[in-house]
């Protein structure tokens, strides 16, 4: 599905990403490190909010390196990024219907996502900005599914909520790969990244220090190139 290849990137004159690549997937791909490792970067390299000043990104085999944010997603791609972002002062529907509105199948979309996410159907006429951390990341995740993407970006989607949802998300991020949605996943919880994961890269420093086939084996070796 998706594929980086060689990719050196950053912010004007500072390097951040050097010689990184990530394999394809039909499944789900976790990307792992610590804070700083530029996981993050990446992803944006991945949508099209970075540029890379050398490499390439593949979708199914497509040079899409020099295409914008939005046709990407016009593609099939939906990212979701830190920080549990939706819009405060609309309700949990009205922030799903901007996304469903001018959709062929918006409608039925925005009902499968509340069907999906309980939570969200129950406080459906709450403002977002009174909704929980995990409730809010939710509805993040919703409004991207509504687009029908065929690749889901995760940055950190369990990151600071609470246990309880930590699991919902867990869960929904496998039924989704079952679905047949690839995901390019950055997440803090190791143990569930490499569970759900058929392959893994692990960062450090903007360097690739480890790859591998997911799989709760891959634990130990991934917990030692993330201190390298």
């Amino acid at each position: 599905m998706l594929e980086l290849s060689h990719i050196d990137a950053g912010y004007g004159r500072t390097r951040v990403l050097h010689d990184v690549s990530v394999p394809g997937s039909d499944n789900v791909v976790a990307v792992l490190g610590l804070n700083g490792a530029g996981k993050t970067t990446l992803l944006r390299v991945a949508i099209g909010l970075i540029r890379p000043v050398r490499g390439v990104v593949l979708l199914d085999g497509e040079d899409v390196t020099s295409l914008s944010p939005h046709k990407r997603v016009a593609r099939g791609m939906a990212y979701v990024p830190q920080g549990q972002q939706s819009f405060t002062q609309l309700t949990t529907r009205e922030n799903l219907q901007l996304v469903a509105d001018g959709r062929r199948n918006g409608r039925r979309m925005l009902e499968e996502v509340l069907e999906r996410f309980p939570a969200l159907a129950q406080f459906s006429s709450r403002k977002a900005g009174l909704l929980s951390g995990g409730q809010r990341q939710q509805l993040a995740i919703a409004r991207a599914l509504i687009t029908e993407p065929r690749l889901l970006i995760l940055d950190e989607p369990t990151e600071g909520i609470q246990p309880s949802i930590v699991a919902e998300i867990e869960a929904t991020i496998v039924q989704l790969a079952t679905e047949g949605i690839s995901v390019l996943l950055v997440e803090q919880h190791i143990g569930f990244a490499l569970e759900a994961a058929d392959k893994y890269v692990v960062l450090a420093s903007g360097v690739v220090t480890s790859t591998g086939e997911g799989g709760v084996a891959a634990q130990r070796g991934v917990r030692e190139a993330m201190t390298i």
